[in-house]
């Protein structure tokens, strides 16, 4: 008896023709950030770098949708890439279908039909105005930040959905930094996954990672194009992708002292509530972990401090006290933060209070050490914007974690080191 590979496996049961292939083996094939998230959202974003199995995400998610009666949207930057990406690609609607429910597409009317009843109309992203009058119950757009008019684009598709008791839409793209996608990424009601190249590496060339790697690593284009993350092209940013990509590496056993920095949120459903752990360790700063929330009222959020508080063993709260002043100080308290809480006030701009923060990367004095060896993502992509550009463009956000991390590391080695002090007992 011949044995077979994982994937041999794997090709044999995911081949259009394979008499298993039933269309429902994708959750057990499926890497989790390929799943479509729970909860109530309205527009499912997917920034993932290339390769990281975006595609295939998008396709699957529209195919488990499109029984009968069921219309759906395909939006690429072309006709072209809907055709050859979304429907024809390796990962397209036609080459992951099952044998038995396998579409066909018509392309004198740009439609996609399913034996089953179900179909899907192709639109082109370079003509936004083809959107206003069809509608649609779910849609799929494609590459978002490769659209020509990509606000506008999407404006004219929501329109469109408004069919069945809840349309949704899944939207994937290599993220690049546009104001579009700035404020969509903002917007209530939208789930964000990320998704690094690295992640889909089971299913890519052996060589493929290790060669881009080599030849990119740590610039602007990898975090971008391999990372997925939102990079901005701007000389004035104080934080430098390859400088970040630098700063990973090993949490110590032990630190001088740990202290939880937060940019509270005034409102509940307001900007997020920026938490981010940071330890000392000698001349060193270490980033332990980025526990920003958001959509939690202020005594919700001040739990959240009291609950990392008592993880980390952190011997100090730092908070901002421009919102809300002493009323921040009792709600800690309240909420369990038994240590010192020491209020700070923002009296310069955000660039002015991050330059000597910044210049701590620069000597490479800061590790950035997460607990599961991944990467601070949004947390990155904060930092890269701060100081640039594209910092005050977008109305719909602000950089509650870079604040977060900027007091924290301002505490601990830049305003004249913060000891620990003995709480009176």
């Amino acid at each position: 008896m011949t044995s077979l590979t994982d994937d041999e496996i794997r090709a044999w049961v995911w081949h259009p023709d394979s008499p298993v292939n039933d269309g429902k083996t994708w959750g057990f094939w499926a890497n989790d950030h390929q799943k479509a998230p729970t909860g109530d959202w309205h527009s499912w974003l997917f920034l993932g770098g290339r390769g990281a199995g975006k595609t295939r995400a998008g396709a699957e998610w529209l195919a488990a949708l499109a029984g009968r009666g069921v219309r759906c949207a395909l939006i690429g930057a072309s006709l072209h890439d809907v055709r050859e990406v979304m429907i024809e690609g390796p990962s397209g609607l036609k080459s992951i279908a099952s044998r038995g429910n396998r579409p066909s597409y018509e392309v004198s009317r740009k439609r996609l039909r399913w034996p089953d009843g179900g179909v899907a109309y192709a639109y082109s992203a370079e003509d936004p105005e083809s959107l206003r009058g069809p509608q649609f119950h779910y849609a799929w757009a494609d590459e978002f930040c490769a659209w020509r008019h990509p606000a506008k684009t999407l404006a004219m598709l929501r329109m469109g959905l408004r069919l069945g008791d809840a349309p949704r839409l899944c939207l994937t793209t290599t993220p690049k930094p546009i104001r579009a996608l700035r404020n969509l990424m903002a917007e209530p009601g939208v789930a964000i996954t990320r998704a690094a190249t690295k992640d889909n590496a089971e299913n890519l060339a052996p060589a493929f990672l290790e060669g881009l790697h080599g030849l990119y690593g740590g610039t602007r284009l990898a975090a971008q194009e391999l990372d997925g993350l939102v990079v901005d092209d701007d000389n004035r940013a104080l934080w430098r992708a390859d400088d970040l990509a630098r700063c990973y590496g090993a949490r110590p056993e032990r630190f001088d002292l740990v202290v939880v920095a937060v940019d509270p949120s005034a409102t509940a459903g307001g900007d997020a509530c920026g938490i981010v752990v940071a330890g000392r360790l000698g001349e060193r700063g270490y980033v332990l972990e980025d526990a920003t929330i958001s959509g939690f009222s202020p005594l919700g959020w001040a739990q959240k401090v009291a609950s990392v508080l008592a993880e980390h063993g952190a011997q100090r709260v730092i908070a901002e006290a421009n919102q809300g002043g002493e009323m921040v100080r009792s709600l800690l308290a309240m909420s369990g933060c038994d240590v010192p809480i020491e209020l700070v006030h923002a009296r310069s701009g955000k660039r002015t209070r991050a330059e000597p923060v910044a210049a701590l990367y620069e000597q490479g004095r800061v590790s950035h050490c997460p607990a599961n060896g991944g990467r601070f993502a949004a947390l990155d992509e904060e930092l890269m914007a701060l100081g640039s550009g594209e910092l005050g463009k977008s109305p719909a956000k602000s950089p509650d974690r870079a604040d977060a991390l900027v007091w924290a590391l301002s505490a601990l080695l830049v305003n004249g080191r913060a000891e620990p002090r003995l709480r009176r007992v």
